[in-house]
C-alpha cells in the first residue's frame, strides 16, 4: 500500500489547534444526558436473551425473546414481545408466555420459533427446560403453544415430545418451523447432541402436532452443540445461522437440503457473547439479522460480557462471491438526520488535520491522535479509512477534562482483527485482543467505516462485510471521540457525524 507523507498538524484557526505558546488546544466538554435505548432496547431492570423473530402480514416485526435478570429462581425465562416497523423504536407488549411448574417440563423456557400456518393459527414452538426432570426422559425437549391473536397463547401439553433415540436427551432444544412448499410440509430444525458432536437434526410434520424424525440436516463436527438454527434463502443461495462458543455462524448452501459448507471466515460479528443466538427476519424486502449484545461482565470496559443484554439487529447483505455481510439497518438513515458540524485538533504526535479529513503517522512505540469533541450520546459516524498493511489505527474514546486518558477502538490490520477491550491507547502492545473479530484489510486500499454509538453501546461496521459490537463505556458521560494511528500512517476522510 502506498505509505502517506504525513508532516506536522496543519493550524486551522477556526478550531483553534494551537494556541500562541504552541502548546496543543482541546476541544471543550459539550452537555452530555444519556438517552433512552432506542435502536437497542432492553426492558426495565432485566435483560434480553434469545429472539424470535416474526413478521406480520402488516409490516410489523415482532421480536420475541427470553426475558432474563440478575435475580432468576427456579423459574426462568417467560417469553416477551417486542415489535418494531423501521428497527428505529420499539413498543415493549410484556410477558407473552410464563414458564411452568417444577413439576412440567418448562419450568425453564428456552428458545423457539413463531410462524403461521396454512390455516392462519400461529404457533409457537419453544424448549422446556427442566434441570430436575426424570433421567428417562432428559432435561431438555420441544414444546408447543398455538394463539389466535399473538398476544394469548395456549399450551398445548400433549404435544410435547423429547429426542430421538441415540441423542442426547439434555441437549435438545431451539425448534426452528417453517412450511416448505417444494415438499407440501413443515420442517422444524433443532439443535441436538448425537455421539460427542452438535448437529442441526431434521424433522417433518403435515399437522404441528407429530413429527417424523429425519436425520441430521448439518453436522460439521466441530461445536458440542449449534443453537438457535435458523434457514433462510437470499438470491439463489441458501443459508443456516446457529451459535455455539459464545459466537453466531453460518453456512451456506446452493440447494434447500444441502449440503451446507462453512465459508474460511463464518462469523459476521464478535466473540464472546458481543452478538449470539441470532436468527433472521425479512422485512420491507430486506433481511435483518436478530440477536443480542451481551451485557458486560463488569462495569468497566474490558471486552467481557455475559449471557443477555440488549436487542441487537445487523441487515444482512449478500456479497458478490455469494458469503453473507452485515451493515447497519438502512432505517437509521431517516433516524440520524442532523449533521455535526466537522472540529478536530491534534492531541499526540504527527497529526494533519484538512476539511473533514485526518491524517496520522506514527513510528514505533507511538500514537498519534486527533480528538472530535465529545461523542453524542446517540449518533453515527462515516468516512473512510486507508492505513498501512502492518499498521493499526481506529477510533479513539477519552479525554474528557474528567478524564484525560483515551481507550482505543482498533481496526488491526498487523493482526487482522477489529478489537476493543478498553486497553489505554498508548498501552496497546501489552494486552492480547479480548473483544474482537478477524477482518483482512489487505483486500482493498480504502475501507469505508460507519460507527453506530447509543449510550455506551458502540457497533462499527466495515465494507459491508463485518460488525464488531461493543460497550464502550469510556465513550459515555462526556467523553469525546477521535481517530488515532499506531506504528504506520492512517488517513480518516470524509468523516461525517450524524445526530438524530
Amino acid at each position: 500500500m502506498k505509505k502517506h507523507n504525513i508532516g506536522s498538524a496543519i493550524c486551522l484557526c477556526s478550531m483553534m489547534a494551537f494556541c500562541a505558546c504552541g502548546q496543543v488546544a482541546s476541544l471543550p466538554d459539550e452537555p452530555y444526558e444519556a438517552v433512552d435505548y432506542t435502536l437497542y432496547p432492553a426492558p426495565p431492570d432485566a435483560y434480553v436473551g434469545d429472539t424470535m423473530p416474526f413478521v406480520t402480514d402488516d409490516g410489523h416485526l415482532e421480536l420475541y425473546y427470553l426475558y432474563d435478570t440478575d435475580h432468576n429462581g427456579q423459574g426462568y425465562h417467560p417469553v416477551y414481545k417486542y415489535t418494531t416497523t423501521d428497527l428505529c423504536g420499539y413498543e415493549d407488549h410484556g410477558q407473552m408466555l410464563e414458564f411452568g411448574l417444577m413439576s412440567d417440563p418448562d419450568p425453564a423456557i428456552g428458545t423457539g420459533s413463531v410462524m403461521q400456518d396454512q390455516d392462519g393459527l400461529y404457533h409457537l414452538f419453544y424448549t422446556g427446560h427442566n434441570d430436575v426432570a426424570d433421567s428417562d426422559t432428559g432435561k431438555e425437549c420441544v414444546m408447543h403453544a398455538t394463539s389466535t391473536d399473538r398476544e394469548n397463547w395456549t399450551k398445548i401439553p400433549e404435544d410435547t415430545f423429547y429426542a430421538p433415540k441415540g441423542y442426547s436427551r439434555d441437549d435438545f432444544r431451539d425448534p426452528e418451523v417453517f412450511w416448505v412448499d417444494e415438499e407440501q410440509c413443515y420442517w422444524m430444525l433443532i439443535a441436538a447432541r448425537s455421539s460427542q458432536n452438535g448437529e442441526v437434526a431434521k424433522f417433518t410434520s403435515t399437522d404441528l402436532s407429530h413429527w417424523e424424525f429425519c436425520g441430521p440436516f448439518y453436522n460439521p463436527q466441530e461445536q458440542y452443540m449449534l443453537e438457535c438454527p435458523d434457514l433462510f434463502k437470499m438470491g439463489d443461495k441458501y443459508y443456516l445461522t446457529y451459535s455455539w462458543d459464545c459466537v453466531t455462524y453460518y453456512a451456506m448452501s446452493d440447494s434447500l437440503n444441502g449440503p451446507f459448507t462453512a465459508p474460511e471466515d463464518n462469523v459476521l460479528d464478535g466473540s464472546g457473547f458481543i452478538f449470539y443466538a441470532a436468527k433472521t427476519a425479512e422485512l420491507d424486502g430486506k433481511r435483518f439479522l436478530c440477536g443480542w449484545l451481551g451485557r458486560a461482565a463488569l462495569p468497566t470496559d474490558t471486552g467481557k460480557y455475559q449471557w443477555a443484554g440488549n436487542v441487537l439487529n445487523h441487515q444482512l447483505i449478500q456479497l458478490e462471491d455469494g458469503r453473507l455481510g452485515v451493515q447497519a439497518p438502512e432505517t437509521y438513515d431517516t433516524y440520524f438526520t442532523n449533521e455535526k458540524e466537522f472540529k478536530a485538533v491534534k492531541k499526540q504526535g504527527k497529526v494533519s488535520i484538512k476539511n473533514n479529513s485526518i491524517s496520522l503517522s506514527a513510528g514505533d512505540d507511538e500514537v498519534a491522535l486527533a480528538d472530535m469533541g465529545t461523542r453524542a450520546p446517540s449518533m453515527t459516524l462515516e468516512c473512510d479509512v486507508t492505513l498501512d498493511n502492518d499498521g493499526c489505527a481506529g477510533f479513539a474514546f477519552g479525554g474528557s477534562e474528567n478524564d484525560e486518558s483515551y481507550t482505543a477502538f482498533c481496526l488491526d490490520a498487523a493482526q487482522s482483527l477489529l478489537h476493543y477491550e478498553g486497553t489505554d491507547i498508548n498501552e496497546l502492545d501489552q494486552y492480547p485482543a479480548e473483544a474482537y473479530t478477524h477482518f483482512v484489510f489487505s483486500k482493498k486500499d480504502v475501507h469505508h467505516v460507519k460507527l453506530v454509538c447509543e449510550n455506551e453501546i458502540v457497533v462499527l461496521y466495515i465494507d459491508n462485510e463485518k460488525a464488531l459490537s461493543s460497550r464502550v463505556f469510556h465513550s459515555v458521560n462526556g467523553a469525546h471521540i477521535g481517530v488515532f494511528s499506531q506504528k504506520g500512517s492512517a488517513e480518516f476522510s470524509n468523516i461525517k457525524m450524524m445526530l438524530n
